[in-house]
C-alpha cells in the first residue's frame, strides 16, 4: 500500500483496515523529505510497517539506513532521476527499527525460524 506522499491518508487506511500492512520499498524519497511527520507515523504504526525493497542493490541500503537511523540533515538522494529534493534522517528509536527490519515480518510469517534473528 503506497501512500507515503500523504501519510494522513495512509494512516486513515490503516486505521480502517486493521489487518493491512505497508512497507517502504520505493518510497524512501517521500519519507526523507518530511522527517518529522514520517518519524511520528513510524512510531504510531510501528507494528504495521515492514522493511521492503523493490530491488537488491547493496549500494542503495546506505541511504535507507541513513534516512531511517540517523538525524542527518539535507543530504542528496542516491538516485538522480527522481527525488529532486534533499533528504533528512528520521532518527527512529531502536525498538521501532527492530520491528521495521525483522520483528514485524516474524509476526506476519510465523513459520520463519526466530532463532535466526538474535539481536
Amino acid at each position: 500500500l503506497f501512500r507515503y506522499n500523504d501519510l494522513d491518508r495512509l494512516g486513515a487506511h490503516l486505521d480502517t483496515y486493521p489487518n493491512v500492512r505497508t512497507e517502504i520499498g520505493a518510497v524512501l524519497a517521500e519519507l526523507g523529505r518530511q522527517p518529522k511527520r514520517a518519524r511520528q507515523f513510524f512510531i504510531d504504526y510501528q507494528d504495521r510497517i515492514l522493511f521492503g525493497k523493490d530491488s537488491y542493490n547493496v549500494s542503495e541500503y546506505y541511504t535507507y539506513f541513513r534516512v531511517l537511523e540517523t538525524d542527518d540533515e539535507y543530504f542528496e538522494y542516491y538516485r538522480k532521476r527522481h527525488a529532486h529534493w534533499r533528504m533528512y534522517g528520521l532518527s527512529l528509536p531502536d525498538t521501532v527499527l527492530q520491528k521495521l527490519y525483522y520483528k514485524n515480518a516474524l509476526e506476519l510469517f510465523p513459520s520463519i525460524d526466530k532463532t535466526l534473528f538474535n539481536p
